[in-house]
């Protein structure tokens, strides 16, 4: 875990260093437009359960009362766009009251095994998911793999290569929603887990498959919240 960790790390100094331009557009595992408010509030908090995300932090907004009940009925939608999708979705709220949706496919409705390209079905899912989102909601996009070891590769070789893959699916799901209408600027990260955070057992067959999946976190931007403060404002006036 370590490893991957700071590999992520390092191909994130190496593009920020590169000279090509992030301007909010997630490359390779890498978070994109907020820079080191991003990192500091993103980065590893939304993984897992999405327990500790602290999404204002992320964005630089404050949460004003009344506003994440405006909010709240936004990520209603976004969920209800997700399930059209075929995937498992969920309205959860941050530790400061932002409401966001963690929408989780089934690599096994996504890929074949071992591979990253999108089936068919699974790209008309993403077309109409990247249709439904409004221009003001934000993603982060998480793939993940079992811990199966890839034939004729060592046990260090196998998380390298799974978190490979775990990386290009989570990119093939990106592609398809930017082809399909969500715009580069409100992808807020990209990034390959492999092996970790695994949501079942890999003991048996059902816990892997549980584990080969790609997580959408859908967000609140900044433009979101601060619309919703001043809606919340004016209908106290």
């Amino acid at each position: 875990m370590k490893g991957m960790k700071f590999y992520a790390g390092a191909l994130c100094a190496a593009m920020m260093f590169s000279g090509c331009s992030m301007n909010n557009t997630a490359k390779g595992g890498l978070l994109g437009g907020a820079g080191g408010a991003a990192l500091g509030g993103l980065v590893g908090a939304l993984v897992g359960n999405g327990k500790g995300a602290a999404i204002g932090a992320a964005i630089g907004t404050t949460l004003g009362a009344g506003a994440g009940v405006i909010i709240g009925n936004k990520m209603d939608k976004a969920k209800k766009a997700a399930e059209a999708a075929n995937a498992q979705a969920e309205v959860l709220t941050d530790k400061d009251g932002y409401a966001y949706v963690k929408a989780t496919f089934p690599s096994g409705l996504l890929f074949a095994s071992g591979k990253y390209a999108l089936n068919a079905s699974a790209k008309n899912d993403l077309a109409t998911f990247a249709r439904s989102l409004d221009a003001d909601m934000d993603v982060c996009i998480y793939g993940y793999t079992d811990n199966d070891p890839w034939r004729g590769y060592t046990a260090e070789q196998s998380v390298a290569k799974n978190q490979e893959l775990s990386l290009q699916r989570a990119g093939a799901v990106r592609d398809q929603l930017l082809a399909n209408g969500l715009q580069s600027s409100q992808i807020r990260e990209i990034s390959g887990l492999g092996e970790s955070n695994p949501v079942a057992s890999n003991a048996t067959a059902q816990g892997k498959e549980q584990n080969r999946r790609v997580e959408v976190f859908i967000l609140p931007s900044k433009a979101m919240v601060e619309a919703a403060n001043a809606e919340a404002a004016a209908a106290k006036q």
